[in-house]
Parts: structure tokens; sequence; C-alpha cells
């Protein structure tokens, strides 16, 4: 059973860099349950606040729910009760209650809940989404408001109010005026992470707007450096994040626009850069190409050495 409450989960989370691991899978593209534990293993070594499981950089679409539920018990495992791990909620509402059910059985210690799957939804059909997942458990859940899935500032309220372990707001958007009236309306009942694609190129910003952690996908492979950048964010150094930006982040990010999903699969490049691969994606995903690998390896390597 998990040992953080909804509250502790939140003072942890929000204390520091959170992360997604990739999920790792063998030449058959199946789960490589060992290789995925060591990562956990190495992952959990450093100060980060929280690893989220079978996410969206960790190709949680891409599984089945046997699958996931054995990614989840791998990573807490793996993480060894070091740091907090959080399960996903996918899908169907029914197949996300169920999945949030596992989890907890499992031992997670929260719930991301993602966005359901395909179909466009009301406000008032999101909040009863919600409301059925955080029913179905005592775990903290955390939405992610992504996609098809992006909730008003009034539909939140209305779902913190029927919910008291619904604790985490993740955007996914990034509208500035959006999330401002988020904050000023609901504060501190819930904690707000930032959820968009390299998040470290909006995390300056959003921190001005009670974004205060977000999860990064870099940390995978360069673990050392998102930690150092967060902590450059959080002082508010804009010197030093300006230059981290300039000289790792930002050319990494136009390796990443090449082509759909790459945000996924530049991350497995990354590991593999560093000496630490975790195999190739699942389609519908593409792994980059050996001239992009290459490209990316000069980008690591600037930043990487004794910081991997």
């Amino acid at each position: 059973m998990t040992k953080y409450s909804p509250t502790e989960l939140v003072e942890t989370l929000g204390s520091g860099l959170l992360s997604f691991p990739v999920t790792h899978f063998d030449a058959d593209l199946q789960f490589d349950e060992p290789a995925y534990r060591d990562h956990l293993e190495w992952l959990s070594g450093y100060p980060v606040a929280g690893l989220f499981a079978a996410g969206g950089t960790g190709e949680g679409f891409s599984l089945n729910a046997e699958e996931t539920d054995r990614v989840v018990r791998a990573a807490i495992a793996g993480a060894g009760g070091k740091v907090p791990v959080l399960a996903p909620a996918t899908g169907s509402t029914v197949n996300a209650v169920a999945q949030v059910q596992a989890a907890e059985k499992a031992g997670a210690d929260g719930i991301l809940l993602m966005p359901p799957y395909l179909t466009e939804a009301g406000q008032r059909g999101l909040v009863e989404h919600i409301s059925a997942i955080c029913a179905a458990t005592s775990l903290g859940v955390i939405f992610y408001s992504r996609a098809n899935a992006v909730l008003g500032t009034d539909a939140l309220e209305q779902a913190c109010a029927r919910n008291a372990n619904l604790v985490g707001f993740k955007d996914g958007v990034g509208g500035i005026e959006q999330m401002t009236r988020t904050y000023a309306q609901l504060g501190d009942r819930l904690f707000y992470v930032g959820g968009l694609p390299t998040a470290e190129v909006f995390a300056l910003p959003l921190l001005q707007l009670g974004v205060t952690t977000y999860s990064s996908a870099i940390f995978n492979f360069v673990p050392q450096f998102a930690l150092d950048f967060y902590a450059a964010v959080r002082r508010q150094d804009r010197t030093a994040v300006y230059a981290m930006l300039n000289d790792f982040v930002i050319p990494y990010t136009k390796i990443r626009d090449r082509e759909s999903g790459y945000s996924v699969s530049i991350v497995k490049a990354g590991l593999a850069a560093v000496g630490r691969p975790a195999g190739p994606v699942r389609p519908p995903l593409s792994d980059l190409t050996e001239a992009e690998r290459d490209e990316l390896q000069t980008l690591v390597d600037k930043v990487a050495g004794s910081k991997a």
C-alpha cells in the first residue's frame, strides 16, 4: 500500500522536479522489465520529486492493461521507495477505474488522469469522468488537461468540490490567460504541474503563473542537467536559464519538431546517446533517423559527461 496520503503526495511532488521514465522495449517490441527496473533505480538515485510510470513519454498509449500493470509494478520495485511513483489512468472511464484500482493494489503513490481516448467531451462529462476515477481510489489524483480533455476553471472548481483527493492540475495547453484564471480562482487548492512537451522551454514564464514544477523528459538521459535547469528556474536565474536553453534545450526541440511523435522518440535516442539504450519506440511512433541521432549525440555530449 502507498505510504503517501493525498496531502503528503502534494507536499512531496511540489518540492522538486518530476519526470516520465521511458518504457523499455526489446528488439521484438516487448516490455524489457529488467532494463526498465534498472532505469528506475538509476533515476531514483537523483533528487527527483516524483516519477510517472507508463505516461506519455513512457508510451502508455501503446500498452495493454496487463503491460500497464507490469510497468507500474516494475517502476515501484525499481524506485524502491526512494521516489513516489504515480500510475496512469487512461482510456474510457471504465478502463481508467480498473487501472487506478490495480495501481493502488500494486502500491502506487498517486494517479495521473490522462485524457479519455479519442472522443470529445463537454465540461460536465469531464467532471463526471474525473469524479468516477477519484471515487475509485484513495490515492491523490492529478488531472492532465490537454488534447480532448481541456478543463475550464469553473469545471475544475466543481471537480475539486466533489473530490477531495483531486490534488493536482497538469497543464498541457500553455494558455497564459486560462492558467492565470485557474490559479486566481483556485489558488492553493491544487498544485500545478507544467505538462507541455520539453517543459523546460516554458518553465520560467509559467512559474509566474503558479506552476512551480514540471515533468522533464530530458531527465531520463541527462538527469543532472535537468536538475540544474530546474534549480535555475526556481531561483529565477534568467541568465543561467537562457544559457542552458540556447546551449541544449532549444536545439534539442528543433530535432524534436521534425516529425510528429518525436517528443517520445528523441528521449529514447537520448538514452542511447548516454550509453543507456531503452530500445525502439512502438508504432505508430518512429525512431529518429541515423543523421538525427548523430546530431543529438553532439548536443548530448556538450552537457552530459559527468552530469549524465
